[in-house]
């Protein structure tokens, strides 16, 4: 048979999660068919067969964590149909030799008790490689059972392990298990468990997937090492409103795509970032990495998390590229699309929490960079025009966190008003931006 390895996923990636088996013992495959889905810390990868053949066997089941090099399935010669044939043969030996073991005289189970060391011997002989030869059912119901099928005793006169088997071995482990369990209590000394206050109340226990705990991670690892501050400042959006109310319609002809916000924004920060460029570096042991690119984070909420693709080359691309480009990548991230290459090397970040209603938020840090710049829900206010006049204005908070250790308060602060000024007098940005 040929083993189905996990394989070399990307550089620091070392393991993954089965998320699904895109296939089932039986199945034909050729090669090149996707074979199971992995879920590692950024993105889903489908594994693909190296070879043709049926599967034979599924030794992961969905959930299971498995490393880089790990078998997690066997591959045989042949067609589904067979395999399928030789399944329903199996399932009909099985239950012929229930019939006949119910049918056994003490004599012929006595005999089977002798047979028992020669079964051994066999068992070993037919294993391929070192692998103990069961049946799929008792391969599925050990994993089940957290038993090892190499201490498992077989009455199989041809040593094959039946769920039968694994059945009397877990249940006789059990009742060894119960008298340790029972001594236990009868110690006088016991740890007291404080009250809980929703005992009894109905709960649901959800596993994090291995993204949402890389995430979690991530952002308690930053918080840990850099010298986080966050600075705040307020948008007058009011000429950017205009001036996407005058062109979006003449704008989504010639370009297939809707002029949004995050473009000015993006622009904007490339401006601010070529003026305070360390907002655009990140720390390696003692040096500090002044990056000559602008490769802009947009971060994406995602079904299983926070994800954030880049938008290569910020700077060069208009604001319809920077558009088309935000959209794609946002579909991708949605669709559990995205690639490893779309979500490495982003040199600043921009997050906006205010397509969810939020306010004001202190953004945390995307490492190694060192800025992030937070986006917020428009909101009419009254504005003082000057010490006499009034207007409603559509005003946003913008938020910039930024790592302390090599960006000073006054730089982080005038990096934030240039985006303002920017911002608010949009024809700069096809200047500066």
């Amino acid at each position: 048979m040929i083993e189905v390895k996990v394989p070399e996923l990307a550089e620091s990636i070392t393991e993954g999660t089965i998320s699904q088996w895109l296939i089932k013992v039986g199945d034909k495959v050729e090669k090149g068919d996707n074979l199971v889905e992995l879920e590692t810390d950024k993105v889903n990868i489908e594994v693909s067969a190296e070879n043709d053949g049926v599967i034979e066997e599924l030794l992961k089941e969905p959930g299971d964590n498995v490393e880089v090099g790990e078998i997690i399935a066997y591959l045989g010669s042949g067609t589904g149909e067979n395999s399928a044939s030789e399944t329903k043969e199996e399932k009909s030996t099985e239950k012929a030799e229930a019939k006949q073991e119910e049918k056994e005289t003490p004599e012929e189970a006595k005999s089977e008790q002798e047979s028992k060391a020669h079964a051994t011997e066999s068992n070993e002989e037919k294993s391929e490689n070192g692998r103990t030869v069961a049946s799929p059912s008792a391969r599925k119901l050990a994993r089940e059972l957290g038993v090892d099928l190499n201490n498992v005793e077989t009455r199989d006169p041809l040593g094959r392990v039946r769920p039968d088997d694994v059945k009397a071995h877990a249940d006789k482990a059990n009742q060894k298990e119960a008298p340790k369990q029972e001594k236990k209590q009868e110690t006088p000394k016991q740890e007291k468990k404080s009250p809980d206050a929703n005992e009894g109340k109905p709960v649901e226990r959800v596993k994090m997937s291995r993204r949402r705990q890389t995430i979690a991670k991530r952002l308690v690892e930053v918080q840990h090492t850099a010298a986080m501050l966050t600075t705040f400042n307020e948008v007058d959006m009011t000429a950017i409103m205009e001036l996407r109310k005058r062109r979006k319609d003449k704008f989504l002809e010639d370009n297939d795509v809707k002029l949004g916000f995050m473009s000015f924004f993006t622009k904007a920060v490339v401006g601010a970032l070529k003026k305070y460029p360390r907002l655009n570096a990140e720390i390696q042991d003692t040096d500090i990495v002044l990056k000559k690119f602008y490769d802009i984070g947009i971060a994406v909420g995602a079904e299983e998390g926070l994800v954030v693709p880049v938008v290569r080359d910020a700077d060069k691309l208009s604001f319809a590229g920077i558009e088309q480009e935000i959209g794609n990548l946002a579909k991708k991230a949605r669709d559990n699309k995205l690639k490893l290459d779309e979500l490495q090397g982003g040199s600043f970040t921009i997050t906006n929490g205010g397509i969810f209603g939020s306010m004001l938020s202190t953004p945390i840090l995307n490492a190694p960079q060192v800025g992030i710049l937070g986006m917020h829900k428009i909101q009419w206010r009254p504005m003082a025009i000057d010490q006499e006049r009034m207007e409603n204005r559509p005003m946003m908070y913008i938020a910039l966190s930024y790592d302390h250790r090599i960006v000073d308060g006054g730089e982080a602060v005038s990096f934030l008003a240039k985006i303002k000024e920017l911002l608010e007098d949009p024809e700069q940005l096809l200047l500066e931006g």
